[in-house]
């Protein structure tokens, strides 16, 4: 098992102090979220809560995750990064591959790419992109991404983008693509792919996820190569909670542990209070390897 910190609604500077601090107790990795901007006012109703409100503060933090893996990267030196996920399709996949892979070179690969497809229309009416079709975008920008990662020359003939003979340098180390997503369809994608990363859950959810996961993985013939399923558990606190989790397959928690213990409302300091206490309750049981 491996546990990686959400950093969703942290000012970014009380990031960069998370970071350094799980980089030295022991962490594996660090969970960065991804929103362009937030509306006043949306027509899209969120689609992870009930009521279809947004679980944030209006002038939440949303740092750029590129920019933001890049400097992390420079002041830790083992911990991973997985976007929560990042929104492709609402970009050029040039743009998109130029920063995914300069972060990657600037941590000596340590970026996971987290994908989803995006559930706001407006956001992506707001930046000129298509919302119909997205899913088929993602998938096609993925290959091209890939290709673009690769030494050497890319062509590429896909049905949204035709590239003729190109390079992107520099070239970054194998980036794993993990997919977001509660849908049947994310389902397949991620079976596809290096990973799955859900939403607030508890662990019998999860559980079953995971077991349609391994279903999928069968049926694509994936069966023994790495994958990860990344979840953020509501109901698993303790040691043996998390043991349980992990025998049924799931391999990350993302966790934010002072919420487990202080309460969201603390300063960066209790924060970091906080991480050490998990550090010596649960993680000293899943030394970092």
């Amino acid at each position: 098992m491996k546990f990686y910190i959400s950093t969703a609604f942290l000012p970014t500077a009380e990031v960069i102090e998370i970071a350094r601090a799980a980089d030295e107790l022991g962490y594996h990795g660090l969970g960065i979220p991804d929103h362009v901007v937030d509306f006043e006012e949306m027509v899209t109703p969120y689609p992870y809560t009930e009521d279809g409100a947004r679980r944030w503060d209006r002038f939440t933090d949303w740092p750029d995750p590129w920019v933001l893996i890049g400097s992390l990267a420079q002041c830790t030196s083992r911990l991973r990064f997985v976007n929560t996920v990042y929104v492709a399709a609402l970009r050029d996949p040039f743009t998109a591959a130029k920063a995914i892979g300069t972060a990657s070179v600037l941590s000596g690969g340590r970026v996971e790419l987290g994908l989803g497809v995006g559930w706001s229309r407006d956001e992506f009416e707001l930046m000129g992109a298509r919302f119909e079709g997205r899913g088929r975008r993602t998938d096609e920008m993925v290959e091209l991404m890939k290709s673009l990662w690769t030494p050497g020359w890319t062509e590429f003939d896909g049905e949204s983008y035709s590239v003729p003979r190109v390079e992107m340098s520099p070239t970054p180390p194998r980036i794993p693509i993990l997919i977001g997503g509660l849908s049947d369809r994310a389902f397949h994608r991620a079976a596809q792919h290096d990973g799955w990363i859900g939403d607030l859950m508890t662990t019998d959810e999860a559980i079953t996820t995971t077991v349609r996961l391994q279903e999928l993985r069968e049926q694509y013939g994936r069966t023994g190569t790495d994958f990860s399923i990344i979840a953020p558990l509501t109901d698993a606190f303790t040691t043996d909670h998390y043991r349980y989790a992990e025998a049924a397959g799931i391999t990350h928690i993302l966790t934010m542990p002072w919420l487990l213990y202080s309460g969201g409302d603390v300063s960066t300091e209790q924060k970091i209070v906080d991480l050490k206490r998990f550090r010596d309750d649960v993680l000293v049981h899943w030394p970092t390897t």
